[in-house]
């Protein structure tokens, strides 16, 4: 499965850095979501050359605002002009992304850190847009999140953003942009508590309020984003009891508005990575058993897994891909997280 997935990786991936989320109609775009979770997988599995080309091409094409459009041309000549609006999570996603393909190359090397100060003009800028982007409360403004369906706050875009101001800031330290660092966490420590106080009374659900249902993004709360906290553990395992169905699967929510009866692989694979990063083996091991049991004819890890436990969807699907590589990484040694300053 490994094996395979990184082939299709190879695949997915262009020579200037544009990640293909799959190789059909819609999916031929490029995310900056799943771009930054590729990079993580292909740094953390030795391909430091390939993760970079996608922070560069990420680089090339962030908004003056330090945002990210929803999704991109895979050539690189602009966003996809489809009326969707801009989706803030890529603001935490991608220098998370950033920090992990550091931490990959073991830090300390010239060409390494030559190459981290080209990208902190993408790094500063995403960073300042997330502090802009918090309210009063500590929350981000509403934004599309990874289900690219919201007209509130939602936990798929909090978890991602306090990821990436954690791992901004870490990296401001490594420039020696000590302001820069301070002020973001800060910021961080603001989102951290807001998360807590509006998320944690409702088990972290995909809302801050208890009937929003639990959200495969609860998983975000932990490593390799973040260091996890027995809230969020017993959070976790209550999501994946409610979110299984049939099939051995999961679902994205338990108000996903598709087929109730099909599951969805990266959802699935998001706890397969939290169990491994949280030392539960077992756990992630039943996952990406069953993960691997439900591949194509070809191998290949696709999006979704009808009631019947058939393949559905596209095949490969980038961001399954990645997760997977990187639960699968975890099953034997801890991934690196953004760590949290001391106060």
């Amino acid at each position: 499965m490994a094996v395979r997935a990184l082939l299709d990786l190879h695949l997915l991936v262009r020579p200037n850095g544009a990640v293909a989320a799959g190789w059909h109609s819609m999916w031929k775009y490029s995310w900056p979501r799943d771009s930054s979770w590729v990079a993580v997988a292909l740094a953390d599995t030795g391909h430091g050359a390939d993760s970079l080309r996608i922070l560069e091409f990420l680089a090339r094409v962030q908004r003056p605002d330090g945002t990210w459009d929803a999704r991109y041309l895979l050539d690189g000549s602009g966003a996809v002009n489809d009326g969707r609006p801009a989706e803030l999570d890529a603001v935490g996603w991608v220098p998370w992304a950033v920090w992990s393909w550091f931490a990959a190359q073991q830090s300390g090397g010239r060409p390494a850190r030559a190459h981290l100060a080209a990208l902190w003009p993408m790094v500063k800028a995403a960073a300042d847009a997330a502090v802009r982007s918090l309210a009063p409360d500590g929350l981000p403004r509403r934004s599309m999140d990874y289900w690219e369906d919201s007209d509130e706050v939602t936990l798929g875009t909090a978890a991602p953003v306090l990821a990436g101001l954690r791992a901004a800031g870490d990296l401001a330290g490594i420039l020696g942009s000590g302001r820069d660092a301070r002020r973001w966490a800060t910021a961080a420590d603001r989102l951290a508590a807001a998360i807590e106080s509006a998320f944690g009374p409702f088990g972290y659900h995909r809302r801050p309020y208890e009937r929003s249902g639990a959200d495969a993004a609860v998983t975000f709360l932990g490593p390799p984003l973040q260091v996890s906290t027995p809230a969020a553990e017993r959070a976790v395992r209550t999501a994946e009891s409610a979110l299984r169905i049939g099939n051995g699967g999961l679902l994205p929510g338990t108000g996903w508005p598709g087929n109730p009866t099909t599951a969805w692989t990266a959802e699935t694979a998001f706890f397969a990575l939290y169990y491994a990063s949280t030392g539960h083996h077992q756990q992630a091991e039943r996952i990406l058993a069953w993960l691997d049991a439900h591949r194509t004819r070809l191998g290949a890890l696709p999006e979704q897994v009808d009631a019947s436990g058939r393949p559905v969807s596209v095949a490969p699907l980038a961001w399954t891909d990645a997760v997977v590589l990187l639960a699968l990484l975890a099953q034997d040694h801890p991934l690196p997280v953004p760590p949290v300053p001391a106060s």
